[in-house]
């Protein structure tokens, strides 16, 4: 039993282990932001991508700082989402976490 339940714990550990070594953070630039309510609808429209797990919008930098798992998405899928709202994305840094 004791075999058993060590050979679970380390296939969940290698699971999540695998699920984290796929996520990215993109930095992007967004144009046309004018008032309060835009990174509303950026945040919104990045978030409806799937693989997208966090998003930040900064209105004042007219930044948003998104974290998404890169083997579900890209940060052009992202980038073209909030530019199909009307809030044209560019991405200026990516990483992998």
């Amino acid at each position: 039993m004791t075999k058993l339940v060590m050979l679970v714990f380390v296939l969940t550990v290698t699971g999540i282990s695998a699920a984290n070594q796929s996520m990215s953070t993109a930095t992007f630039e967004v144009e046309k932001m004018t008032c309060a309510t835009c990174p509303i609808t950026v945040r919104k429209a990045m978030q409806r991508v799937e693989g997208v797990r966090e998003v930040d919008v900064d209105f004042e930098s007219k930044m948003a700082t998104v974290t998404y798992d890169s083997s579900a998405t890209s940060a052009q899928e992202i980038a073209d989402a909030s530019s199909d709202v009307g809030f044209p994305a560019h991405i200026k840094d990516r990483s992998a976490e």
